[in-house]
Formats: C-alpha cells, sequence, structure tokens
C-alpha cells in the first residue's frame, strides 16, 4: 500500500473511492478467507456435513463482511444434510460407493462406509476386505493385517484375490504379509 503525502508533507493512509479506510490484510483475516474458501470447496464437492462443520467454527471469528454469507451456507448446508441422506438398497450398494470413495482418496468417508457396513453385518468380508485395502494404502500396516486377515477367514477366496491385488503392494515387503498369503 502506498502512503501519499498531503499539502503539509505530513503522511495519510490512502482512502477509497467511498472515503473508507481499506482493511489492512491480517493473519486471522487471511486466516479466515481461507477456511471460508475451504467451506465452499466442500459445499461445492457435495460435502456438505465437513462444510457446515467448517462454518460453524468460522462464524464466532469471522469478518463482519462474511457473517451474512456464513449464516446463509450455514443454513444451505444444514438442510442438504438433512435431505440427503445416503440410502443403500444392499449392502453391496454402500460397499460399491465406498469403493468409488477410496478411488477418488476420499479415505475417510470410505472408512465410515466400510465401518457402517460391518455394523450392519460383522460378517461381510467384502467390507474387512476393503478396509485392509484402505489401510494398507494409508500405510496402516497392523490394521491391514488384522483385516485382510478376518476377510480370509470369512471367505478364504479372499486370499487368492490379495496375492493380484495391486493395492496390497505397499504390505508386499512384510514377511507377515506374505506369510497370510502364502500360508504354505
Amino acid at each position: 500500500m502506498h502512503e501519499t503525502r498531503s499539502a503539509t508533507g505530513s503522511r495519510r493512509t490512502p482512502r477509497t473511492i467511498a472515503g473508507k479506510v481499506r482493511p489492512a490484510v491480517n493473519a486471522e483475516r487471511q486466516q479466515a478467507l481461507e477456511k471460508y474458501q475451504t467451506a465452499m470447496q466442500l459445499m461445492q464437492e457435495g460435502k456438505f456435513e465437513k462444510a457446515r462443520v467448517v462454518f460453524e467454527a468460522l462464524a464466532p471469528s469471522a469478518p463482519p463482511e462474511l457473517d451474512d454469507r456464513i449464516r446463509t451456507y450455514l443454513l444451505a448446508c444444514e438442510r442438504s444434510v438433512q435431505r440427503s441422506p445416503l440410502r443403500f438398497d444392499t449392502l453391496e450398494e454402500q460397499y460399491d460407493y465406498a469403493i468409488s470413495l477410496l478411488n477418488t482418496g476420499d479415505y475417510e468417508d470410505a472408512r465410515d462406509q466400510l465401518e457402517a457396513i460391518l455394523k450392519k453385518k460383522e460378517q461381510a468380508d467384502y467390507a474387512h476386505y476393503g478396509l485392509a485395502i484402505l489401510d494398507s494404502i494409508t500405510g496402516q500396516a497392523e490394521e491391514c493385517l488384522s483385516h485382510l486377515t478376518r476377510a480370509i477367514d470369512l471367505n478364504p477366496r479372499n486370499r487368492i484375490q490379495a496375492r493380484t491385488d495391486n493395492d496390497f503392494q505397499d504390505m508386499a515387503d512384510d514377511p507377515r504379509f506374505t506369510e497370510l498369503l502364502y500360508p504354505e
């Protein structure tokens, strides 16, 4: 920001056309704007619950010019969450949705969906297998082995599938993984 000198030679802060002093960009304001942008991005991605959480956290400390917009978007998020709960006709549909989330890198939501399947049906070997893949991708070796062991116990064909599944490439060097897949 450039300072100007008045006729008396003293410095003064430039004013906008309306005569108001331009707000100084400070770290708190910048951080609030970044959170606001994050919440807007979440809304655009259809992640209304996550956007709602960000807007709620932002509301008490938001710059005044964002107050009305935050309240409006917060209300929109709440309405969207209430009217659009995910509903699946079968657990297999929910599994397919979870795998699509996993494939797009939305690991947190994928995990939520897979765990929801297990709450409904603990014997769902495919959900354990999906969690094993997710744990492998996210570097959680112990959890991966636990879920894969359970998936194989429930359905021995999962052992054969895991042998050729590229999603377990990060586990290939782990001797426990090799022993699980090739017990002979």
